[in-house]
């Protein structure tokens, strides 16, 4: 595992919707640290830009979120904008599965079989709904590792908002888990929320050992709702996992 800690983008999506907030924001996720990032939710700026304001502050392009339209109807594009930022995991940040979820698989698997010809790992990035029971009491998430040829993207937070426990459930997965997403789950009054990575109540030793051991690529910090500055969270979470080795 990559112990180069990296930055989901979606975190400060509301200040990387140009050119120049996007470079803003690279300068400062390398002032806290940051050596890596997954682009998602940024506006549209070309590839080329990303890749040189990505060069430009040491930071490494490591996965990315991009729509589903993107992947079915422009893969040409797709392949070529992942070529060009330097990034070989192309992640799928949400899908509805309904009451059929094979034809929603179908696609993810054509999907992934055209971006692995380019050497591009297609990776699907779960929230909680893929833990609904199937009639055979099956989670629909072991149904997608089953009938897919994709690999994963696991949130630890929505793994455990679903009632998993995220180390079982990244073991479980193995190597197809190619990216965790660090997200802490806190308890405040009678809600549960978002919080920095070791703010929370998720058992965190756990949670990387297992990261660890399943062969996971990388570890994204990410936190879609800040209670305050996204980027004195994202400070916390780093400052934070330094303390577990990671730089």
């Amino acid at each position: 595992m990559d112990k180069r800690i990296g930055a989901q983008l979606f975190t400060l999506r509301e200040f990387c919707q140009t050119k120049e907030g996007l470079e803003e924001s690279f300068a400062k996720l390398e002032k806290i640290g940051y050596k890596a990032a997954q682009v998602s939710a940024i506006g549209p700026i070309p590839a080329e830009d990303v890749k040189e304001i990505a060069d430009r502050y040491g930071i490494t392009i490591a996965c990315t979120h991009r729509p589903l339209d993107d992947y079915l109807n422009h893969m040409d594009e797709m392949i070529a904008y992942h070529k060009t930022i330097g990034c070989d995991i192309a992640g799928l940040g949400y899908a509805e599965f309904g009451e059929n979820p094979d034809e929603m698989i179908e696609k993810m698997n054509w999907i992934a079989d055209e971006l692995k010809k380019a050497d591009i790992t297609f990776a699907y990035h779960n929230h909680f709904h893929e833990f609904a029971k199937l009639p055979d009491g099956r989670f629909l998430m072991d149904y997608l590792a089953e009938k897919g040829r994709f690999d994963f993207i696991l949130d630890v937070y929505w793994l455990a908002y679903a009632g998993v426990n995220p180390a079982d459930y990244i073991r479980k997965l193995g190597k197809r888990a190619v990216v965790i997403h660090f997200k802490d789950l806190a308890v405040i009054g009678h809600e549960t929320c978002m919080a920095e990575v070791m703010e929370g109540n998720l058992d965190w030793d756990s949670i990387i050992k297992a990261s660890e051991e399943a062969g996971a690529r990388w570890a994204m910090v990410e936190q879609d709702v800040c209670k305050r500055d996204p980027f004195d969270c994202l400070k916390t979470s780093y400052d934070n996992l330094k303390t577990k080795g990671f730089c």
